[in-house]
């Protein structure tokens, strides 16, 4: 990062940036790409690109866009939000089908938001086949498709698939390099030339034009290099993590964890989700909120074997008696 070549980004002129932007365009299967500080911002700007107020967003009901961006979705781009209900994340076909057939005509759907993994399911992969039905159900039906993927890298390294394959199912897709990917900010967007020309201005909108944001941009492309096929390390010690957890009795559901997530339901065991995490930050594991009841345990670049040996002594401990 210190010795990254740099330039005025707002004029388009850091060369690393621009190199950051080629490289992830290629990645993601589309024409072009923008560096933006955050994924939420990627998400709000890829809305304000493929939507005009006053229509739809068709989602699950606990995806990203929906639930942790603080109602941008309504403040920035003017859409009402059509949650549904999923399994492991994923809305099926005639979900969308239905919401298209059954909308006011003052108020249609527009766009149809996945997210690859799915954060709230437990980091769960869309099978690209799954993923490919909803997208070609939602082009028949004249909507804009846009791919959450914030850990698309994740899903990719977990299949063997490349990203390109689910990226280009959608008409604009994201990554976030701030969790697996280890860096300590950073996301792309991409699309077509058209919609990253559209992006570049709302950049400014939101407040997102840097200066020499190549420092940035150096560790996004470090982790290009370095972190990706690591992720796969992340994938085996959380199965291992949640193997040892389920071993004590904790509910954990090794099946669901496919990639660097495990979910513990603590309310399954007559625990508040609060409490569980203060009892568990007390032996000095952090974990976080997966979704009402659920914990949340993250293995990321951070954590090492030893910590997975740790913690799964430890969890348990902090749970018992439940944990036998």
């Amino acid at each position: 990062m210190a010795s990254a070549e740099l330039g005025d980004e707002q004029a388009r002129e850091d060369p690393t940036v621009n190199e950051l932007q080629r490289r992830a365009a290629e990645l993601l299967g589309h024409e072009a790409a923008l560096f933006l500080p955050t994924a939420t911002m990627s998400n709000q700007i890829a809305l304000r690109v493929l939507t005009r107020p006053g229509t739809q967003l068709i989602a699950e009901e606990r995806t990203h866009i929906l639930v942790y961006e603080a109602g941008g979705a309504a403040v920035h781009s003017g859409l009402l939000t059509r949650p549904l209900p999923g399994v492991a994340g994923r809305i099926r076909p005639q979900q969308v089908r239905t919401v298209v057939e059954t909308a006011d005509k003052f108020q249609p759907a527009g766009i149809v938001v996945l997210e690859q993994t799915h954060r709230s399911a437990g980091g769960r992969v869309w099978p690209l086949d799954e993923l490919a039905e909803v997208t070609d159900t939602a082009r028949e039906l004249g909507l804009a498709v846009h791919l959450d993927g914030a850990r698309l890298i994740n899903a990719s390294v977990a299949s063997g698939i490349p990203a390109a394959e689910y990226g280009r199912l959608a008409d604009m897709v994201q990554i976030c390099f701030s969790k697996g990917l280890g860096c300590p900010m950073g996301a792309i967007l991409a699309g077509s030339k058209e919609r990253i020309a559209a992006a570049w201005p709302l950049k400014f909108l939101f407040g997102g034009a840097l200066r020499q944001a190549g420092v940035i941009a150096a560790a996004m492309l470090y982790a290009l290099d370095h972190n990706v096929e690591r992720l796969a390390d992340d994938h085996a010690r959380a199965r291992r993590l949640a193997a040892a957890l389920a071993g004590t009795g904790l509910p954990v559901d090794v099946d669901s964890t496919e990639t660097n997530f495990i979910g513990i339901d603590v309310s399954s065991v007559g625990f508040e989700t609060a409490e569980a995490r203060a009892r568990i930050a007390e032996q000095g594991v952090l974990v976080g909120l997966l979704r009402p009841g659920v914990l949340r345990v993250a293995l990321h670049l951070g954590v090492t074997d030893e910590d997975v040996d740790r913690a799964g002594e430890l969890i348990p401990r902090a749970l018992a008696p439940v944990a036998a």
